[in-house]
């Protein structure tokens, strides 16, 4: 599992270091944010790219884990 930390990063960082593991074949991807517009943005992307998403909250961040 590729686990990516994205806190403190403004769009469109998070989106892009989600787009590099999905580049890289990553099968199974964690990657936590701390703003709900990183949330949406790397949720929409993941699901474009063909992965399901689950998405819970710990505190002021979010943690999107993908599976393809």
């Amino acid at each position: 599992m590729k686990k990516i930390d994205a806190r403190g990063l403004s769009c469109p960082e998070p989106v892009v270091l989600a787009k590099n593991a999905v580049d890289a074949s990553e099968k199974q991807i964690e990657i936590t944010v701390d703003a709900q517009v990183s949330k949406e943005n790397v949720s929409r992307f993941l699901e474009n790219a063909g992965y399901k998403l689950s998405v819970k909250e710990s505190g002021d961040d979010f943690i999107i884990n993908a599976t393809k």
